[in-house]
């Protein structure tokens, strides 16, 4: 599904990405683990078409991002990415209802259709009676969910995770690595995700090991 081929990236004189090499199938959940330094965020940001790299490529499927221009860009990550930071970055004005449904709103879906497919999965979140909450109004595990929700609305391919549960306690953590799981089940979704968290690594169908802007390691764990 995922293809990554020879990708460098370099932020002036610092070169944080030397060389990487990846595939990720579809409905696979990926950690990714390595050292504060490694690349594994600016990895994630490259996959996820926040960035550009400075050479290789990033197919997926047989479209290649590297050879989008920005505005098609755009349009590629709202209809098939979904993202899930370490703080939710649920915009506090709103509720948790409204949140959800901004993307499928930039994606041109009516009003009454965003809102029901975001209702339907606060429903799945187990958040339903919060919908009309404000995230100043939530915990912390409830408005990671709702980030959770947010990603899905658009049904998007791959959903990329950026120390999802780096924030929670481990309650909470434990709720939302299960969740992850429970949705590639449910939609035949992608996860790569990437962590800190050595336990959540062990439960991945692979683990992808990051040093010094290369892999060097990629090995399932079942």
């Amino acid at each position: 599904m995922i293809r990554i081929e020879n990708i460098t990236k370099s932020f002036g004189s610092l070169q944080v990405l030397k060389g990487v090499d990846l595939q990720i199938g579809k409905g696979e959940v990926v950690s990714i683990v390595g050292p504060s330094g490694a690349g594994k965020t600016t990895l994630l940001q490259l996959i996820g078409a926040l960035d550009t790299p400075d050479g290789g490529a990033i197919w997926f499927g047989n479209e290649n991002l590297c050879a989008m221009n920005r505005n098609r860009l755009a349009t590629f990550r709202n209809k098939h990415i979904g993202f899930v930071f370490q703080f939710h970055q649920l915009l506090p004005e709103f509720t948790a209802l409204e949140n959800v449904m901004i993307p499928a709103l930039i994606a041109g879906k009516g009003r009454a259709e965003a809102e029901k497919e975001a209702l339907e999965l606060l429903d799945l979140m187990g958040l339903a009676a919060r919908a009309n909450h404000k995230p100043a109004q939530m915990s912390g595990g409830e408005n990671q969910r709702v980030a959770v929700a947010r990603a899905l609305v658009n049904r998007p391919d791959v959903v990329l995770a950026d120390e999802p549960s780096g924030s929670l306690d481990s309650h909470n953590k434990e709720e939302l690595h299960r969740l992850f799981f429970e949705l590639r089940d449910r939609f035949g979704q992608t996860f790569i995700i990437v962590t800190h968290d050595e336990h959540l690594a062990t439960l991945t169908d692979r683990t992808i090991r990051m040093v010094d802007g290369v892999v060097s390691d990629d090995s399932s764990v079942k």
